[in-house]
C-alpha cells in the first residue's frame, strides 16, 4: 500500500508513504502524471516515509523522469532511506535522476 500525497504545485512536489510495488506502481504513476499533465513543472518527491520499492516501481520512476525531461524538467528523489537509496544506485539510476539527502 503507497501513500500519495501532493505537497507543492511549484516545483510539483510529493510526499510518498508506504510501499510502492507492482501491485499499485500502475495508479501510483497515473496519479503523478494526473498533477502533472495539470501544470507540468518538476518531479520531487519527499520519500521519508517510503518503506519499500520493488523492480516494478523502479522503472515507474524512470519513466516518470523519462517524461519530464522530455519536457525540460528534472526529477530529484530526496529523503531515500539508505537501504532504498542503495537499489537506486546499484542499478544507476542516480545518473538517470537526481538522488538528494
Amino acid at each position: 500500500m503507497q501513500e500519495l500525497t501532493l505537497l507543492s504545485r511549484a516545483p510539483l512536489t510529493f510526499g510518498l508513504a508506504g510501499e510502492i510495488d507492482s501491485q499499485n506502481a500502475d495508479t501510483f504513476s497515473e496519479e503523478v502524471l494526473s498533477e502533472y499533465k495539470k501544470g507540468p513543472s518538476d518531479l520531487v518527491f519527499d520519500c521519508t516515509k517510503l518503506e519499500f520499492l520493488d523492480s516494478t516501481a523502479l522503472g515507474t520512476f524512470v519513466r516518470l523522469s523519462r517524461i519530464a525531461k522530455e519536457d525540460g524538467h528534472r526529477m530529484a528523489l530526496l529523503h531515500l532511506a539508505p537501504r532504498l537509496k542503495k537499489l537506486f544506485v546499484i542499478c544507476k539510476l542516480d545518473t538517470v535522476m537526481e538522488i538528494a539527502e
